[in-house]
């Protein structure tokens, strides 16, 4: 991550799960279960696709209600650090379908990488997680989404 990204903060949010290492980790990169809570409440995730080892790309396909029609959204980045069971790191972007970066979404003409970091631990048959989101600001609209994606992830883990 470069100086630019972290000095634009960072959403830290650190969870802990009743439910084995194993299977917390499959959340994040097993595709059926990432597409099943990812993204807030009220969003669709249409395409989730995870090539999960270092250089490995990840393109995500969401879908958002609008008054108008759905309007679809794309994000897609690198993983730059995986370590099973451990640690899960990976950039990601705003894109196009393809998961060619779109420009200018920085507001400066570049495009924003941001860098998402997944530490995950056991403790005493749980499995406590720290989630950082580098490059979005704690008090921003992608804090919230955070928030309410792992409120999903929690249910999704209920439900298996």
């Amino acid at each position: 991550m470069d100086e630019q990204t972290a000095a634009r903060g960072a959403v830290v949010i650190e969870r802990t799960f009743d439910a084995p290492v194993g299977l917390i980790w499959q959340m994040w990169t097993v595709p059926e279960h990432f597409r099943a809570w990812y993204g807030p409440v009220g969003i669709a995730v249409l395409v989730c696709e995870l090539d999960v080892r270092v250089g490995g790309r990840r393109l995500i396909g969401m879908e958002l209600p609008s008054p108008d029609r759905p309007r679809r959204m794309w994000f897609a980045g690198e993983f730059v650090d995986v370590v099973a069971h451990e640690r899960l790191v990976y950039t990601d972007f705003q894109s196009g379908e393809d998961g060619t970066p779109l420009a200018g979404t920085d507001g400066h003409g570049h495009t924003q990488v941001t860098e998402v970091r997944v530490e995950l631990a056991e403790v005493a048959g749980r499995t406590r997680m720290v989630m950082t989101h580098a490059g979005i600001r704690s008090d921003s609209p992608g804090a919230a989404a955070w928030a309410m994606a792992l409120d999903k992830l929690e249910a999704h883990i209920a439900e298996i």
